[in-house]
């Protein structure tokens, strides 16, 4: 499978994730303000995707020439606020910026790659941990949102634990939260189970809880749009709601997400700026209104889950500590 945003012939060519699951349809971005366009829409999104859209959307940038970059660069990385991710891949390309255009094309390139090679790392460790913390077998997994090779570069991190526990055929079915309201769940979620062959069935995001209760889930699976020190994590919103209600039932709540999701310089979750998205997407659906012209709205995108309710924080080194503990701890194999 080709991947979620690549560089191709001098622009960025991105899976426009708008249009799945009715259409597969690529985007080719030439311009800085298109990448911009395609990170607010959620054309690119998935918090290691946005990191690879920051990065090259510098390159972009410096290879173009004629105009300021670091003024791009603030552009780019500001277009959503929430995910560590966007502000990494345009900090860590800017690095280059005086060695060339090339030199920083380079860098992106290779930030590229090594998603890839982290989020399957990442992803192969937290199978383990959730092996070693459930018993029945196969497995019932729940997912939120998306955080499969479609928020990523070409692997995933949540959702890359199923392919590697589906490979070994220790997944029996995912339920898939349908993730209100721009359903991340039910178009790419779903999506990419079917391509995979995976059994699954989607829910209401409200059914979670119940699911839980019935029996029918044996570990949730999530991943991470920024990471507090301390180990709290923002994720799409409603993933607060499931990791109580997990906690409620006994079920292991696991994150999976690259170590350039950590934000190291926050203490902990309550300086994480969560995004509020237009109130037309609860207001209206297929363009058509579903409320009274004059109902107010609070449309967050994320919240934020305090570390106490999660199981482990699982990145490419192991088990994340958070503050206080000396480093990531690798589970036995």
């Amino acid at each position: 499978m080709r991947r979620t945003i690549d560089w191709v012939d001098g622009a960025v060519v991105v899976i426009d994730q708008t249009a799945l699951p009715g259409e597969y349809r690529l985007l080719t971005l030439r311009t800085v303000g298109e990448l911009v366009d395609a990170v607010k829409r959620l054309a690119v999104r998935g918090a290691p995707a946005l990191g690879a859209a920051g990065a090259l959307g510098v390159a972009l940038a410096a290879q173009r020439g004629g105009g300021d970059v670091r003024q791009d660069a603030e552009l780019i990385a500001h277009a959503r606020p929430t995910a560590v991710n966007l502000a990494w891949g345009v900090e860590r390309a800017l690095r280059k910026l005086d060695q060339g255009p090339d030199a920083v094309l380079a860098e992106a390139l290779d930030l590229l790659a090594e998603d890839e090679r982290l989020n399957e790392t990442a992803s192969r460790y937290a199978a383990e941990v959730v092996l070693g913390a459930t018993s029945r077998r196969p497995l019932r997994l729940l997912s939120h949102c998306n955080a499969g090779r479609l928020a990523t570069v070409g692997w995933g991190s949540a959702l890359g634990v199923v392919w590697h526990l589906h490979g070994r055929g220790l997944v029996e079915e995912v339920l898939v939260d349908e993730t209100r309201p721009l359903l991340q769940g039910a178009r790419l979620t779903a999506w990419e189970l079917a391509e995979a062959d995976v059994p699954y069935r989607v829910q209401p995001d409200g059914a979670a809880a119940a699911a839980m209760a019935r029996g029918l889930v044996d570990c949730v699976l999530v991943g991470a749009d920024r990471i507090a020190a301390n180990g709290d994590v923002a994720n799409k919103i409603g993933t607060y709601g499931l990791a109580i209600a997990a906690k409620h039932h006994g079920v292991p709540f696991v994150v999976v997400a690259p170590s350039s999701t950590v934000d190291s310089r926050l203490p902990d979750g309550t300086g994480i700026t969560i995004e509020e998205r237009d109130a037309r997407e609860l207001t209206h659906y297929a363009g058509v209104p579903v409320t009274p012209p004059d109902a107010g709205v609070f449309n967050p995108a994320f919240d934020v889950t305090p570390h106490d309710l999660i199981t482990a924080v699982v990145t490419e080194h192991g088990v994340f500590g958070g503050a206080g503990r000396s480093r990531d701890r690798r589970p036995s194999p």
